[in-house]
């Protein structure tokens, strides 16, 4: 049995919002997205990893779109605590 993980602040955290592509809220790929990452900024997914003690500057953010076999990945920062205001 492995031992429970440490945090470590050298350590970067990674939030996943995946999505499937709708033609009638998106037109393109890019825009689910786009929509994934700014889905994560919306509901806090950050919120968690930063209880625990991991910085926000420490935290990736990347959205998942498919459309049938197509898959595109994007990413985005972390929220900063002005962009949160």
């Amino acid at each position: 049995m492995k031992p429970p993980l440490t945090r470590d602040e050298r350590q970067d955290a990674y939030v996943f919002e995946l999505k499937v592509y709708d033609p009638d809220k998106e037109k393109t790929l890019e825009d689910t997205v786009e929509e994934a990452l700014r889905q994560i900024e919306e509901k806090n997914y950050d919120a968690a990893l930063i209880e625990k003690g991991i910085p926000r500057e420490r935290i990736r953010h990347y959205g998942f779109a498919f459309a049938g076999k197509q898959v595109l990945i994007g990413s985005g920062p972390a929220m900063t605590e002005e962009k949160r205001e």
